[in-house]
């Protein structure tokens, strides 16, 4: 691909914006360590929300989303699709405990919820295991995706290609997120998220011209399925219930996967983005909220655009791709090829400056998340305690630039994008359990976590190393989430019970600071009777159920109308359309409660042992 002045002028021209917003923000984020990596609590609802939406549209998602389109059809993303009934779930069960707790990281909640040696040990190690290696090996996957994407714009190799991200795009992006903190992260974001949707939305309209336009897409779709034996439908939403609960083929999702993604893997998993309860830069984009209502709009918008208006242009990319390009042996490749053969040339520098963006957007989050762990959950926990806000700020500059690299290395030494995905979302298999229980049930304790996260990841490299189970890739991965989330979540739960519950001045102390559901704290509310109980956990699963439905509904409705399905699609609409309305007034019928108390973390001894 040749770039002519105008495409180097508006790839030069987004490097200069995103640089101008860092230098903007650099003397507000600079003022503490608050402003830094929260933005001094100070953010609104629909900036917070658009920062998430931006964060997870990396540059590696369109290629993953394509790669899944291409061999499982459209049912292919219930992959991520699933995620959206633990994302609502953080939305209405979790968003305004974690505004409440006053936390500036949620690996924070550790020595908040949790007591002595047990919880400084989860705290330190959460912050590095969270904040260098799983981070880096995000960043690292994100890398290697934009690496495919700079050697076929550029025509160059893989390694020219790695060479110009490692040595220019993330240090670029290390520059503007060490000056600008947290605040020149969410306003780059802004700025980038509306460029991608511009881009993607321009591809997708392109790919589908050169297929032939709509009806043609699908008419040729329908022909290759006839001509394929055993093929699905790849325009199904869903996968065909009547074949065999293995079964395998072109455009074929497996039942028994689609069902660990809807049954089991959006609460049993941990997944940067859509961790059970909430956590990670979610939870961080929370505490930069102004008050729990914003904390709490910003997450139900972030998953009404993730997953009901932004995926249609990447899927509409990938059907076209189907047809312009069958039998590809790399099917992610597939929308790079449609960008590079048929965006016009005019178009191709701006094309190139919104994947730049997707990139930039979630190197920028991850390097500032990770920071804010290393700093605030290691060095400053345990190294040095009372230095000044100025002395942490300049650390935390310094931890963004070891990220950069650390993520420079693991991109270079990553085999592949999916093998990144697979790996994050096998060693978390069987801990949603306990992230989402420690929050309502007391009896949680340091151990439960520490005890999860161990079972998964040797769960996990035993099953890697002795390869038990045979099938495709879908397959494979289905029957290793079931057994180790299985494993783990009988370790968890037994080691529960045989080790002592939190000391009674800890569970006190969060009881009335974060004010959870009475119903699994029963114990310990009657210690604070001052302090009123909560009962709304049966109204708030009501608005989590309709939340979901009014998304899905969204999602499906809009795919019908494009896809042609005009009165169906409309109808779909319509009914999401009611539940939002529905969910409008439950949320203005919630209370709402006051700004959080500072959380001194305590190291309190323990008065009396619940039992």
């Amino acid at each position: 691909m040749n770039f002519t002045l105008l495409d180097w002028s508006a790839i030069i021209g987004y490097l200069a914006i995103t640089l101008l917003l860092g230098l903007y923000f650099r003397s507000r984020s600079g003022k503490s360590v608050d402003d830094y990596f929260v933005s001094g609590r100070n953010v609104s609802w629909w900036l917070a929300g658009t920062s998430m939406v931006a964060t997870t549209f990396a540059a590696d998602t369109p290629l993953v989303v394509t790669g899944l389109v291409y061999t499982q059809g459209i049912a292919g993303n219930w992959l991520w699709w699933a995620f959206l009934l633990s994302g609502m779930m953080t939305v209405f069960l979790f968003a305004r405990l974690w505004r409440r707790s006053g936390l500036l990281t949620d690996v924070q909640f550790a020595e908040m919820r949790y007591s002595g040696k047990p919880a400084a040990f989860l705290r330190g190690f959460r912050a590095v295991y969270l904040g260098l290696l799983m981070n880096c090996l995000i960043l690292g996957w994100v890398t290697k995706a934009m690496t495919s994407i700079v050697a076929v714009t550029l025509g160059t190799t893989e390694q020219k290609a790695l060479a110009i991200c490692v040595l220019f795009l993330i240090p670029f992006t290390g520059v503007y997120v060490a000056l600008g903190g947290l605040w020149g992260v969410l306003w780059t974001d802004l700025f980038q998220f509306a460029l991608k949707m511009a881009i993607v939305i321009a591809v997708a309209w392109y790919a589908v011209a050169a297929a032939g336009g709509m009806n043609s897409l699908l008419s040729k779709l329908a022909e290759m399925r006839a001509a394929t034996p055993g093929a699905g439908d790849p325009t199904s939403f869903f996968p065909d219930f009547s074949r065999p609960m293995s079964a395998e083929g072109l455009w074929v999702l497996p039942v028994l996967t689609f069902l660990v993604n809807i049954g089991l893997q959006w609460w049993a998993f941990w997944y940067p983005g859509a961790e059970p309860g909430g956590g990670g830069y979610i939870a961080q984009r929370i505490f930069s909220a102004k008050d729990e209502k914003n904390g709490l709009l910003s997450v139900l918008w972030f998953n009404v655009a993730h997953y009901a208006l932004r995926p249609w242009p990447w899927i509409l990319t990938a059907l076209a791709a189907i047809v312009l390009y069958p039998k590809l042996e790399h099917p992610e490749t597939g929308y790079m090829l449609i960008v590079s053969q048929h965006v016009p040339p005019a178009l191709r520098g701006i094309v190139i400056a919104g994947f730049m963006a997707a990139f930039m957007s979630t190197i920028a989050t991850q390097l500032n998340w990770g920071a804010s762990y290393l700093v605030s959950d290691f060095y400053r926990r345990f190294l040095k305690r009372d230095a000044t806000d100025h002395h942490y700020v300049v650390v935390s500059r310094l931890a963004t630039v070891v990220l950069v690299i650390a993520s420079a290395l693991v991109s270079v030494l990553l085999a592949d994008i999916r093998s990144g995905w697979q790996v994050v979302l096998e060693v978390g298999a069987g801990t949603g359990g306990v992230y989402l229980l420690r929050w309502y049930w007391w009896r949680i304790n340091a151990w439960s976590e520490i005890s999860a996260m161990v079972t998964a990841l040797a769960v996990t490299v035993f099953l890697r190393v002795a390869q038990p189970f045979s099938g495709t890739n879908p397959v494979i991965f289905a029957k290793t989430a079931l057994a180790t989330t299985l494993v783990t979540t009988l370790v968890w739960v037994v080691v529960t019970y045989a080790t002592q519950p939190e000391p009674e001045s800890i569970l006190l102390a969060f009881y009335r600071s974060v004010r959870p559901q009475i119903t699994g704290w029963e114990p310990i509310a009657r210690l604070a009777p001052e302090v009123p109980p909560t009962r709304d956990l049966g109204r708030n699963l009501g608005s989590w159920a309709l939340g979901c439905i009014m998304v899905y509904l969204a999602l499906f409705g809009l795919g019908r109308v494009l896809l042609g399905g005009m009165w169906l699609g409309t109808g779909l609409l319509f009914a999401s359309a009611v539940c939002a309305g529905l969910l409008y007034s439950n949320i203005l019928r919630s209370d709402w409660g006051g700004e959080p108390q500072t959380n001194e973390l305590r190291g309190t001894a323990p008065s009396r042992v619940l039992h």
